[in-house]
């Protein structure tokens, strides 16, 4: 049996009730093509290779990226975050799932969701902490620059809970799995809105005219209070004021 490895945010999910859902909420794309990240030993795997479409598996695990090449996979060797997807297949119905390593989880939300790779849908697995980050409103203390970027580009949708022993070894959290659905979004350059929304989130308690260096007259003009703070605008408001600034 393969140990999971501790340097490398490994929790394999173990728990099927779990396992079904997240089958369950990728097949609900229709989907053309799959990309998984870290299938670790193939709970998920398993049933993705049953469904007899193009698979892709990204798998930072060398000894587990030969098990995957040794069944005939197409397998990815490396770091999700540095591999180049935009070599893999371009069509648009595409669905990434992935039980996320933890420490990846937002860098990877973000990097989908501003990267020229176009995916039809994610469903990922994360910290129930960070899953609520996700899907936070405006004005509550878990909403923020995640928040922001994930929504503008993303419907997005509870699929089910996982306590920490669904996993082996149990973690000391708990976890959520989220069903990411493409939105059609006004933002043209998504990599400068990025850069925008860190910069309206760069201090939190500071005015949003400070944060983005701007005369508070020009947010006033577009129907904002002068003292408004980042936290107090919806994604789609960030989007108007974006828009405005370039």
């Amino acid at each position: 049996m393969t140990k999971p490895k501790r340097s490398l945010g490994q929790n394999f999910l173990v728990n099927q009730a779990v396992i079904d859902k997240i089958i369950s909420a990728v097949c609900d794309f229709h989907p053309q093509n799959i990309i998984e990240v870290g299938p670790g030993t193939g709970a998920l795997t398993k049933h993705l290779m049953k469904m007899k479409l193009p698979l892709i598996l990204v798998e930072l695990d060398r000894d587990l990226a030969v098990k995957w090449k040794e069944e005939k996979q197409n397998v990815i060797e490396g770091d999700a975050l540095k591999v180049a997807w935009e070599g893999f297949a371009s069509i648009s119905e595409t669905v990434f799932v992935s039980n996320l390593p933890y420490q990846i989880s937002s860098s990877i939300v973000i990097d989908r969701s501003v990267e020229p790779f176009c995916i039809k849908g994610m469903v990922l697995m994360f910290q129930k902490e960070v899953a609520q980050r996700l899907m936070a409103k405006k004005s509550t203390p878990d909403y923020g620059m995640l928040s922001v970027i994930a929504q503008v580009f993303w419907r997005i949708e509870k699929v089910c809970d996982a306590d920490p022993k669904s996993f082996n070894p149990p973690p000391n959290v708990a976890s959520r799995v989220l069903r990411f659905v493409r939105k059609e979004s006004e933002v043209v350059d998504r990599k400068k809105f990025l850069s925008f929304i860190k910069s309206a989130f760069a201090q939190r308690r500071k005015l949003l005219s400070k944060n983005l260096n701007v005369e508070r007259e020009s947010l006033t003009r577009l129907g904002f209070k002068e003292t408004v703070r980042a936290e107090e605008l919806s994604p789609e408001e960030f989007v108007t004021l974006f828009a405005s600034f370039n």
